[in-house]
Formats: C-alpha cells, sequence, structure tokens
C-alpha cells in the first residue's frame, strides 16, 4: 500500500465596502489554481453587522470553491469510465454577481 501526502493552500481575501461584503478564496493544489467568490450585502432595514456579512461571504465563496471541485472530480471520474460522483444542488439564497 502506498501512502500519499500532499498539501494545499488556501487563502481567503474578504472585501466591504458600502454595506456588500465579497470574498475571494484560492485554493493552490501545487499544480493547479482554483477560485470561487462570494457576495453577501446587507439590507437596508437590517443593521450594518461586518462579521455577519464576513461570515456569509466566505461561507458563499467555500461554497462556489466546493462546486467547482466537485464538478472537476465528476470530469475526472467519467474520464477514467468510474461514472460521475454525486451533484451538488445549487445554493440557495447564492448571488453570484453584483
Amino acid at each position: 500500500m502506498t501512502t500519499r501526502t500532499l498539501e494545499w493552500k488556501v487563502g481567503l481575501y474578504l472585501f466591504e465596502e458600502d454595506g456588500t461584503t465579497k470574498a475571494r478564496v484560492v485554493l493552490d493544489t501545487g499544480t493547479s489554481t482554483l477560485t470561487g467568490h462570494g457576495t453577501a450585502r446587507c439590507s437596508a432595514e437590517d443593521p450594518d453587522v461586518p462579521e455577519i456579512g464576513d461570515e456569509l461571504a466566505a461561507g458563499r465563496a467555500l461554497k462556489d470553491l466546493a462546486a467547482q471541485l466537485t464538478r472537476i472530480a465528476d470530469r475526472d471520474l467519467e474520464s477514467v469510465g468510474a461514472g460521475g460522483g454525486e451533484r451538488l444542488a445549487p445554493p440557495y439564497a447564492w448571488t453570484t454577481a453584483l
């Protein structure tokens, strides 16, 4: 049996301006780089709590990254004749662009 150890590096960056928080998560596998994005907007009737915007935007960016990884794994499985893996359902309350 072969043992394999890898380290993938992840950077999460948050930016806030005028009640909108944007997150970018960058995954570096050593052989490729993927980037996920997420956005959260503070509703006019809600109090502006930056931590909540950070959490929502970061979570959405991580979901975006997870969906990309799953799509890549599905394609790789199909390319070796193993069929597709689990498919992620579209996330609810998702903001893809401003």
